[in-house]
């Protein structure tokens, strides 16, 4: 188990855990939450051993393997599914240790402590699970929202966000017995969370993460470690029994301290009446006695919420928008347009509030940036309500803050780039005063956008849009960057935002508080979606399975085909044309499908060789499995190692060979 008792915590000069006690079990998933800049991530260097305690003792079994998501960005030409099989560290030590004994062996090769080494080598290799590691690898980048032809794309091809998800499935890809993960939601659409929920619920090790989504904590813990006041405190539950828990123990405090006030101050005033009367002086001293020993209860100290809210807008037109019979997609140069939807024709009135679904890939955010007037309509018609004053939240608009200026110059250029169209005060004082009001006080509005974090940036973000009062708001995973009390002050705004919302988020809570309709984007096409988050979730695991069998089947009718046109090239090449309906033709196509069914024939023979052969090398395989697994002289272990390899290559050759004839006779037959 992982003990923490009486720790002390600091990051520099600041004490982040003071005296803090806690033991974590075996098998237990714990969510670990708290304000930002609590020490969440501190304690987590505590735990992965990259910081020290400075005071108290702490512990975590030594024998524990340890699983954490790397935070830099891979850069490497390795192909996604060998980076992700990297992750499997025993995997790899396992490896480079046959390949030294193997070497060692070629030298050697009467040496029978150097056979015995080798057999155990390959024993161990098919215990630590060689055999299936590329299927388990890709299945976890499937899981995360790759496509099936991206498995063995480099990863230095891949944007930043999705080298992250790589970085996740290589961590899921290493056994371990302590799993951390921070944020891991961040960078994933809502078709992969769910996918990243079920993968959680089965692991049978224990698991410390920390995230800002409450439904994912919900639905893959089963403890809360809370952070606040430099202390630990253990509840059991998922986090909304924490919170429940929270709320009471809040309450019950707060009466207990009011209740504790009342009592010092009946004493109090009994000691100030009488402590100069010597017939009452001995109760007197007796209730000082009283007060100093009474533990005192701690004031509830009221953390400070954050909250804001959208201005009423100048106008709302109705309808915002209206688009007709058109197809949304995008352009590359010197190539033909790319239509991702096709057919759209929605209208979009005001007040609606609408929570855009649809599996990664399937076209939320071509529909909203095309609503945006980030792209253009490919075909139809996009139409506008008069005055439609847009207030755009984009994943990238982080990236395109600058770095070098600060909050108020920020805003300084946005209100003067609107100039007189400008509907609040532009003055450098007013505008002091409105960042203010998003928790940029002080300092903080001269600080360069680039030393802060990400949830600073959104609430920057978020702060230039509001201000804009705009009257329909998009906003395209607006919650990445945000903690739990910035969620809940962005679930109330726009709770009561008097405009039109359009929301794409992976943060259910947030879909279900703000929206009271969703449209489904998927299959090329957009539509009402009748069900509510629940149902959605059974729809993208049904139809990731869609998809993963879609692109099975595409591989292999993609190599039929190449091996029919092949085929009939080759034919159309050696034959002269004939007409159609000739008896010189029908005797023709009579020889020819005569001389498909002779090429079929070999073929089928080998295929059937192949099935023989593969049953009787799998029972073999079998065999010398249990024969490994009992003691046996040094010099049979290093012969059945070795054979034990050779098979398991032959097996997977095979397996191929199997795939490429049977395609072939396909080909053959169609």
């Amino acid at each position: 188990m992982i003990t923490l008792k009486n720790v002390i915590l600091r990051r520099s000069a600041k004490v982040l855990l003071d005296g803090a006690t806690v033991t974590l079990n075996p098998g237990e998933k714990v969510g670990l939450v708290g304000r930002n800049g609590a020490g969440k991530s501190t304690l987590f260097a505590l735990l992965n051993g990259t910081l020290h305690e400075d005071g108290g003792d702490f512990s975590v079994p030594k024998q524990w393997r340890m699983a954490q998501v790397a935070q830099n960005m891979p850069e490497t030409e390795e192909s996604a599914t060998d980076f992700v099989v990297g992750g499997d560290t025993r995997l790899t030590e396992l490896r480079d240790t046959l390949a030294k004994i193997e070497a060692a062996y070629a030298e050697n090769p009467d040496d029978a402590e150097i056979g015995m080494e080798m057999a155990h080598a390959y024993t161990d290799l098919a215990d630590a699970g060689e055999h299936d590691a590329v299927p388990r690898a890709q299945a976890l980048i499937l899981g995360l929202g790759f496509k099936s032809h991206e498995l063995d794309e480099p990863v230095n091809s891949f944007s930043g966000g999705w080298r992250m998800r790589l970085q996740l499935a290589r961590a899921l890809m290493c056994p371990s017995d302590l799993l951390l993960l921070d944020e891991p939601t961040n960078h994933l659409d809502l078709d992969a969370l769910v996918w990243l929920e079920a993968w959680l619920q089965k692991y049978a090790g224990t698991m410390i993460v920390i995230s800002h989504d409450r439904e994912f904590l919900d639905a893959v813990t089963d403890v809360t470690l809370h952070i606040a006041n430099a202390q630990l405190t253990r509840y059991g539950g998922n986090y909304s029994k924490f919170e429940d828990m929270r709320a009471l123990q809040m309450e019950q405090q707060q009466q207990a301290f009011a209740k504790q006030q009342d009592k010092i101050a009946h004493l109090q005033k009994f000691i100030d009446r009488f402590k100069a009367k010597a017939s009452k002086a001995k109760q007197a001293q007796s209730r000082v006695k009283a007060l100093e020993r009474m533990e005192r209860v701690a004031p509830l100290l009221a953390e400070a919420d954050f909250s804001f809210e959208f201005k009423e807008p100048g106008n709302i037109p109705n309808p915002m928008l209206s688009i007709s019979n058109a197809s949304f997609g995008y352009v590359v140069e010197n190539e033909a347009p790319k239509t991702i939807l096709r057919g759209v024709n929605r209208s979009v009135l005001a007040g609606q509030r609408i929570g855009i679904l649809g599996a990664n890939g399937q076209g939320k955010s071509t529909l909203v940036k095309t609503i945006a007037r980030e792209m253009g309509a490919l075909a139809g018609q996009v139409t506008e309500g008069k005055g439609l004053n847009i207030g755009y939240f984009a994943q990238q608009e982080l990236d395109v803050l600058h770095p070098e200026s600060n909050p108020l110059e920020h805003m300084v250029r946005m209100a003067r780039e609107l100039g007189s169209s400008a509907k609040e005060p532009t003055g450098e004082q007013a505008l002091r005063g409105y960042l203010g009001s998003f928790n940029f006080s002080g300092d903080m509005v001269k600080q360069p956008v680039g030393t802060m974090s990400g949830g600073e940036k959104a609430r920057l973000v978020l702060a230039m849009m509001v201000w804009q009062r705009p009257n329909l708001l998009l906003l395209d995973e607006p919650t990445n960057h945000l903690d739990l009390a910035t969620r809940e002050a962005l679930a109330v705004a726009l709770n009561e935002f008097e405009g039109t919302l359009m929301l794409v988020s992976h943060d259910r809570a947030l879909l279900r508080s703000v929206c009271d309709e969703f449209w489904l984007v998927g299959r090329g096409v957009v539509g009402d979606f009748d069900g509510d988050l629940d149902d959605y979730q059974r729809y993208l695991l049904d139809e990731a399975k869609r998809l993963r069998e879609e692109a099975k089947v595409a591989v292999r009718e993609a190599d039929a085909a190449a091996t029919a046109a092949a085929a009939a090239a080759a034919a159309a090449s050696a034959a002269p044309a004939k007409s159609s309906n000739t008896p010189e033709q029908r005797k023709q196509d009579a020889q020819e499908r005569q001389q498909r069914s002779e090429q079929a024939k070999p073929l089928k023979k080998e295929i059937a060789r192949i099935d023989e052969r593969m049953a009787a090398a799998s029972a073999e395989r079998g065999t010398l499995e249990a024969k490994l697994a009992e003691p046996l002289p040094p010099a049979e272990i290093a012969d059945a190692g070795k054979r034990l390899k050779s098979l398991n290559d032959e097996i997977a050759q095979l397996e191929e060979r199997w795939l490429a004839l049977s395609d072939q006779l396909e080909a053959l037959t169609a």
